[in-house]
Order: C-alpha cells, then structure tokens, then sequence
C-alpha cells in the first residue's frame, strides 16, 4: 500500500483493499518469493485488479524465460510437449484476458503476447 495515499501502486485506486502476496508458485509450479526480504524499501500494493494482472504478467515472464531458454538450445520445461501446450494455451488466455479489459494493462502489452505467441506457433510447426 502506498503508505501516504492508500492507494493502489499500479492504477491509483483508493478506498479498496489493496494485496501482496509474499510466496506463491510459478506458472510451472516452482515456488518463489515475490518480496525481498530486508532489501525492499518501497513494496508495492495492488488493488484487486491489478493483481490479477500482476499474475497473469509474471506467468507471461515465466513462459517467455523458458521459451527463452528452449530456442536457444538450452534446457527448458517447454521441451516437455504437455508444457509446450499448456503455455501455449495460458498465453491464449492472457490475450483474451487483455483484449477483454476496459483500459491497457499497466504491466503487459497484448502486442508482447502475441508475438510470443507467433514465436511459439512457429517453434511448434518446425518440431
């Protein structure tokens, strides 16, 4: 929460709850901590909304990293097809998702998506 307004820290939001999770699991089920531990002066709070886009942000890193890793020859979870096709349909997801929104997503871009997307389908059509 932004200590002076209550507000939240992507759209400003007042007069709501605003989150932070601290632990979760990735889009691949690795576990993480989102806060780090003494070193973070100035966390950030999110309204509902945003952290429902805060989620769906850091599965898109999840999936791009790895995606990452996969087209440039190292090891990655995406070489497991079951993986490959789940992200490639929660990337389907987070589109739908941002184009159903009323505004743009503080966090992600539909046209970041769909280029992963793009990148993915052509990875998958030469395998």
């Amino acid at each position: 929460m932004d200590a002076a307004s209550g507000s939240c820290n992507a759209c400003g939001v007042t007069g709501t709850a605003l989150m932070k999770l601290s632990l979760g699991k990735d889009f691949f089920g690795r576990t993480y901590d989102r806060l780090s531990p003494s070193t973070d002066q100035s966390p950030k709070w999110y309204c509902e909304i945003c952290s429902m886009q805060k989620n769906i942000q850091r599965d898109f890193r999840d999936i791009l990293g790895e995606f990452d890793k996969l087209a440039a020859g190292h090891g990655s979870i995406l070489s497991i097809q079951e993986e490959f096709q789940r992200a490639s349909l929660r990337l389907r997801e987070i589109a739908a998702i941002l184009t159903g929104m009323a505004g743009q997503s503080p966090f992600l871009t539909s046209a970041a998506v769909t280029q992963l997307m793009g990148r993915m389908q052509t990875a998958s059509v030469r395998t």
